[in-house]
């Protein structure tokens, strides 16, 4: 094991992200209620230019009325790229008037680590001047060709930054790829022609104690479809997905969890291990098969999944009566 390590920066459970226009309250009031692990409230992409203002307003009001971490939610605020006007205004109004209640926010089509070091430096002035007990995080949305191509760069970056996204929309557009749907598969392509993107943003976050998170499916009509792209995206070691539309929360939740039986069998697999090695053995057998130092490591990872989930369950952190 290399002597440079880089641990989790900052656990958060985030097996699905509903994404929520600014511009919409009734979503946001809805979004409230809904079984997502986290939220972000929208200002770019899903807000047309002449609504940007009020939609910021709208975002402002609902992180103050709704008592978001007592429903459970994690909060995050995408807000608009930093080659636009309405960047510095998202980040000095939302966190000044509600940094307090504000989790993360997502920086979208991140190209270079100093894109990270504007909005780092607007958040902590800001939370400093307003004295702040929280400290807001950085979430970078890797969607462009540069982004990719910095993308082990933007992930060295430190500071606030604890999660990565792939934005597949904005980045099959920079690429000029050919697509059918918003993160769908392209028949004319033999596989997955994301898995390279998805694979080396992944590494990069692991590499240095990043969330990878995948982004969005925009056919919500094709549940099986969302449902593949997840698993796959579940087999690199992503985290979550985002959910663009309700019916889509359920399946990511079901896909970034780990199903009874692998729960097991890594419990089964700690114990194993725990009897060689009294027995001064490194190694063991589990159902015919070899398991060991590594086996272990995996069995935990399945394990503080499993955990966070229960201990984000409604019944878990009730107060007893």
């Amino acid at each position: 094991m290399s002597h440079t390590l880089h641990p989790l920066r900052k656990p958060r459970l985030q097996r699905s992200e509903l994404a929520v226009p600014g511009s919409n309250p009734t979503m946001i009031d809805k979004a409230a209620s809904s079984a997502a692990d986290f939220i972000f409230l929208d200002i770019e992409d899903a807000v047309a230019p002449p609504d940007k203002d009020r939609a910021r307003k709208n975002i402002i009001q609902a992180l103050n009325d709704i008592d978001w971490r007592a429903k459970g939610k994690t909060m995050s605020v995408r807000i608009n790229g930093l080659d636009t006007h309405y960047m510095y205004r998202d980040v000095v109004d939302v966190m000044e008037q509600a940094g307090d209640r504000l989790d993360t926010i997502l920086v979208p089509k991140v190209g270079v680590p100093a894109d990270l070091y504007m909005v780092e430096a607007l958040v902590s002035q800001i939370e400093a001047a307003k004295g702040f007990g929280n400290r807001v995080g950085l979430e970078a949305l890797i969607e462009t060709a540069l982004g990719m191509a910095n993308v082990e760069a933007i992930a060295a970056f430190g500071g606030r930054l604890e999660a990565m996204h792939f934005g597949v929309a904005d980045y099959a557009a920079s690429l000029r790829a050919r697509t059918v749907n918003i993160g769908g598969l392209n028949p004319d392509y033999p596989g997955d022609q994301w898995h390279f993107g998805l694979a080396r943003m992944t590494v990069a976050c692991r590499a240095y104690g990043l969330r990878p998170i995948d982004g969005p499916f925009g056919d919500f009509s094709d549940p099986e479809g969302y449902r593949l792209a997840a698993r796959r995206g579940a087999a690199l070691g992503i985290e979550g997905k985002w959910a663009i539309h309700p019916s889509q929360i359920d399946l990511a939740n079901e896909a970034f969890s780990p199903p009874d039986k692998e729960v097991d069998r890594a419990r089964r697999i700690i114990a194993a291990l725990k009897e060689a090695e009294e027995q001064g053995k490194g190694a063991a057998a589990l159902d015919g098969k070899m398991i060991d130092a590594a086996s272990e490591r995996m069995a935990r990872n399945v394990l503080l999944m499993h955990d966070a989930i229960i201990a984000s369950t409604p019944s878990h952190n009730a107060v007893p009566a």
